[in-house]
Formats: structure tokens, sequence, C-alpha cells
């Protein structure tokens, strides 16, 4: 390397998650998941393999985006994470596309109600906000509804500290460059500041941060295409008794990003824009075995793009879930709630939809290791009308030892509700337009030795009915609608995870995803995809890391020729290194695609070679 290259990251905004738990500061085998019962269940009692994303996790990633973080998972591709700052990203989550992921922040779904898909942009939130993340894989609509197809992404972000006032500053920066790039200049900065704390009942944040990133082009070119991007956040809790609790927040997220023409494929000086304004309050009552919790907030999201076909889109949410839990002798835990979701934004004119949605859930733990989750959710839309979808999710555990083997199953049905684009918008709307239906089988075994050695390997297959899609009904103008498919998807595949620590202070975390979509063509999802991260603890307060990702060949087209191609399989490896100075003073080191290989993610668009980061964290 030509320059000795110094990055930071940090600690970013904070908010509490009503039903989300703490996470401890070391990896803890034994651990409690919340996502797929919404109570705090031990995870040999849960039906599911929960992916928990921890705090000292989260901290060993320092430097990365949120959609890098997660795209390390099993069953989880997400396309843009290793291009261009600003390229779009793609959910692809056991071979599903971005409207089949539900995201939530702080048990609220957020969604982008002018977008054709109505999904969340990762892009507009820094890993640095966040205190853990849990993800749960499979038809989840019966607690989560609309959209939880596939997977739901419950960010839970950073709580108030107990101290009367602290301050916490992070400053990063780094190189951001292609494989043909060996300047190492530093063209990535992310800085942010934070000041939380808890005076007798009040507990407050108020957080603000930025990054700007340049130095690399969004198709390959020779023009660098900029990214930048704010963070504010303000959040207020007050404990009125022992029982009850509330809080309320806003949140501003914005980001700036220069893109290119895609067709033709060259260099432009386009601009894209993106706000997003959140506030909401979140009371919580606590009796004897239970609680009520009500999330609800409002978003209102406003994009604009600059191109040779300029656009603006405008798109508001209110989203409101109120549920009660309650927990009957440890042997019973329930979950009755209503939620209801209404979307508008402008294309025209004002469109509008509506969700109000009562479900229930049951979770039985039993004495003999035999646990059933199950519950049913009635859907009720303003355009289509009323659907029902349901889960039954069994699971049988005993001992092994100082640990457990654990088998279960699922049979889970989800929707997913036509968006306001596909039902009004500019092009090819369609208001009689159905939801699609996705059910999901999955089987699976989970064994835990010791506290050293977790493994876990899952089969599923989902089917996909209705599925909406735009249909060409003139080749010359290629004016077309949005239909319901009458042909049937099927999806199946294999996931495999371990956790291990095999010596002391050696952890190894890996996994390995088979994905296959029949009966239709699949444009750049892997069917193998495998990661594998090591973690070796020097001392107290030196870790380092070494983390390898193995992408399979994809098919994708060539918009420019409209002829399908195969991309190449790849191998990318990256290290870091942490330290605790002092109790205040912490840093990092990052390295990114070591050997600077040359892949593709996108036809004909730029991907990161080597890059360097190194961070510092300061708190007071």
């Amino acid at each position: 390397m030509k320059k000795t290259v110094l990055s930071v990251s940090a600690l970013f905004l904070a908010c509490t998650a009503v039903f989300a738990q703490q996470q401890d500061e070391t990896e803890n085998l034994d651990e409690v998941v919340i996502s797929d019962s919404r109570h705090a269940l031990k995870r040999e009692n849960s039906g599911k393999t929960v992916i928990t994303i921890s705090s000292e996790e989260i901290k060993k990633n320092q430097g990365k985006t949120v959609a890098e973080v997660i795209n390390t998972k099993s069953g989880i591709e997400i396309l843009g994470s290793r291009s261009n700052a600003g390229q779009n990203l793609s959910y692809f989550v056991r071979g599903g596309n971005n409207r089949q992921v539900l995201i939530m922040i702080d048990g609220i779904q957020v969604n982008d109600p002018s977008s054709i898909s109505n999904d969340f942009d990762l892009r507009l939130i820094a890993l640095d906000q966040i205190e853990s993340i849990e993800i749960i894989k499979g038809a989840s609509s019966t607690l989560y509804g609309s959209g939880a197809a596939t997977a739901v992404i419950s960010i839970t972000t950073k709580k108030a500290s107990e101290d009367t006032i602290a301050l916490r500053v992070n400053s990063s920066f780094g190189t951001n460059q292609s494989q043909d790039d060996s300047d190492y200049n530093i063209n990535d900065f992310s800085n942010s500041a934070r000041i939380d704390g808890t005076v007798d009942n009040v507990s407050y944040i108020v957080g603000f941060g930025h990054q700007n990133t340049d130095g690399l082009s969004a198709v390959i070119g020779e023009e660098s295409d900029r990214f930048s991007r704010i963070n504010t956040n303000v959040r207020i809790g007050y404990k009125f008794s022992d029982a009850f609790e509330a809080s309320i927040f806003g949140n501003m997220d914005k980001f700036k990003n220069d893109f290119d023409n895609s067709s033709p494929r060259v260099d432009a000086n386009f601009t894209g824009e993106s706000e997003q304004y959140r506030f909401g309050v979140a009371p919580k009552y606590t009796y004897k075995n239970g609680s009520v919790t009500m999330n609800a907030a409002y978003t209102k999201i406003d994009r604009e793009f600059r191109s040779n076909f300029p656009s603006t889109f405008e798109g508001e949410t209110v989203a409101v879930d109120i549920f009660n839990k309650y927990n009957f002798n440890n042997k019973f835990y329930t979950v009755v709630g209503l939620n209801y979701i209404d979307n508008q934004t402008v294309f025209i004119e004002e469109q509008s939809s509506s969700i109000v949605d009562p479900y229930v859930n049951v979770v039985y733990v039993s004495d003999i290791g035999l646990n059933v989750n199950a519950g049913g959710r009635l859907n009720n839309h303003s355009e289509y009308g009323s659907h029902f979808t349901y889960n039954l999710n069994p699971s049988y555990r005993m001992s092994l030892g100082e640990g457990y083997v654990k088998g279960f199953a699922s049979y889970s049905t989800s929707f997913i509700a036509p968006t306001l684009s596909q039902l009004f918008g500019n092009f090819g709307p369609n208001p009689n337009l159905e939801p699609e239906e996705n059910t999901t089988l999955e089987g699976g075994v989970e064994v835990k030795l010791s506290e050293k050695l977790r493994a876990s390997a899952v089969y599923f297959n989902r089917k996909e009915e209705n599925f909406i899609d735009y249909v060409v009904t003139d080749f010359t103008t290629f004016a077309g609608e949005y239909q319901n498919v009458q042909d049937e998807f099927t999806v199946n595949g294999f996931e495999f995870e371990v956790f291990a620590t095999p010596i002391e202070n050696l952890t190894i975390d890996a996994n390995y995803t088979f994905t296959e979509k029949k009966d239709v063509k699949v444009l750049r999802i892997p069917k193998h995809k495998a990661n594998l991260n090591l973690s070796y603890a020097f001392s107290a307060k030196t870790n380092a890391g070494l983390s390898y990702q193995f992408t399979s060949e994809r098919l994708d087209t060539d918009f420019s020729t409209f002829e399908d191609i195969t991309l190449d399989s790849f191998n990318l490896i990256g290290a870091n290194v942490n330290h605790q100075f002092s109790k205040r003073f912490s840093g990092f080191v990052t390295v990114s695609n070591i050997f600077n290989e040359d892949y593709t993610e996108i036809t004909g668009f730029t991907t990161r070679g080597t890059n360097v980061r190194v961070g510092f964290s300061l708190n007071l």
C-alpha cells in the first residue's frame, strides 16, 4: 500500500425498543430470542433458528454498513452492498425479493409507500445507531403482517445511558476504491456524536451523524459518484411508575447520491436525494404476568431524482401496533394485538390504502420438551378485502449433556399486499390486484453440545402464488399493466450454520446456503453462498477477526443488449483489529477484499477493491 489509512466508526443515535431484549456485551450461546414469538424465550424453546446480531458483533464490525453485516448471514444476499455506497439495495432472502422482506426499527414497521416494492431503504440508517438485530426467516405474517414472507429484520437502536449524562463521539475515515485503483486516497469520512443519560425518571438521547463517501463510480467509468448521509435523532422517555413508562422520538435521516446512466451505461451527472422524517410514541404498561404495548409512528419520505427523466416521490405512513402479552405460568405465552397501517402517496393525484389486522399468537412450552408456536391474523385491506394467514410451528427439545438437540418444523402462510404504485401508479396500475400469497414449509434440527458448539441445519420450501408482475401488452411502446400471474413458483433450499469456540478465545461463526428457485428465470441470486468469520481475543482489550465469503455463479441480464450472461463466482477475504486503549477510548482497523478480487455484482457496475479503514470511539 502506498499510504497508511486511518478510519473511524462509531456509536450513534439511540432508541429504546419496547419488545427487544438488551444483548450482553459477550457472546452467549444460551441466548434469548424474541422475534418469533414477541416473548423473551430461551433459544432452545424457539421453533426457529433465529439469527441474532449482538452488540458485541456490531462492535467488531465497525466501519461496515448495515447491509454488509446482514449480508454475512445464512439465506441472505443483499445486492449492492459491495458496490458504490449510493447503489440501490436488493434484499434476496431465500430466493425472494424486496417486497417479501419486512424491516422493523424498535418494533415499528418501516417502509416507503412511494416505491414500487414498498420497501425500506437500509442506506438511510447507520450501523453505529444500532444495538442489536434479530432476523427471523420464513413466512411470519401472523405476527408481522404484509411483507413478512421471507424474513423479518428487527433492528433495535441504542438505549440511553444510566449515567446522568454521557457523551459519545466517533469519527472515521478510509479509502473507497475499485480493483483498478491503487492510490489509497482517503475518500470516506464518517462522524457521529450522541449525548444521552438518565435523570431521575427521565431518559434522553440526542444524536447526530454524518457520512461522506467519494472516489468510486456507480457504473464502470472514470467519474466519481458521491454519497452523503445525515442522521439526527431525539428520544425522551419517562417512567411514570414501576408499571407504566412511555417514550417519544423523532428521526431525520437523509442521503444524497450521484448516479450514472444505466441505458446506455455511461458516466453521467445525475443526482438523487432521499429524506425520511419519523415521529412516534411508545407507551408500555406492565402488570402481573403480562404487559400492554403500543408502537405508533408517522413517517414521511421524500425522494427526488435529477436525470434525463427527472422525477419526485412523496410517501406518508401511519403505523400503529398495539398488543397484549401474557404469560400463563411459564407454559403458555400469548400475544393478542391489532395492527393498523395507512399508506399515502401522490401520483397524478393523492392515493391511499389502509390495513387493519387483528392477530393472535400462542406459544406452549412443556416440561417434556414439546413446544408449539401457533397463531392467525385476519388482514383487512381497503382495496381487496379480507385475507387470513396462519402459522403452526412445533418443536421438540431433548437434553444432550450440557446442551440439547432440538427438532422443529413449521407450516406458515404470508401475504404481500399490492403497493400503491401497482394499484394506482403512473405506469400500468391495476386496482383489481389481489395480494401475493406465500406458503412456507420448513424443518430442521439444532444441536448445542456445550457452550462451545452449536450447529443447525434447515430445509425450506416456499410456494408463491398470485405473483404480481408487470405484463407488457404492447411491445412497440412497452405499455402494459401489473397483473397477478397465474403460474405458481417454488423455491427450496438448505441452510447450515455453526457457531463454535474450539479453543479458548477463538470464535468461529460459519454458514452455507443452497437456494434453488424453480419454474422461473432467476437473476443475480447465487445458488451457493458461504460465510466464515473467525474472531480471536488476544487479551481482554484486543480482538482480531478474519472474514471469508464465497458467492457462486449467478445469471444476469445485460440490459444494453438484453442478453443473459453468467457472472463468475468470487471469494472475498477481509480482516479487522479492535483495541480498547482505555476505559473511554477504543479504536479499530479493517481491511476489506484483501486480495483485490475483481468481481461483478451487477453487470456494468463497479464493485469495491481493497480498502482500508481505521477508527476511534470516545466515551465521556
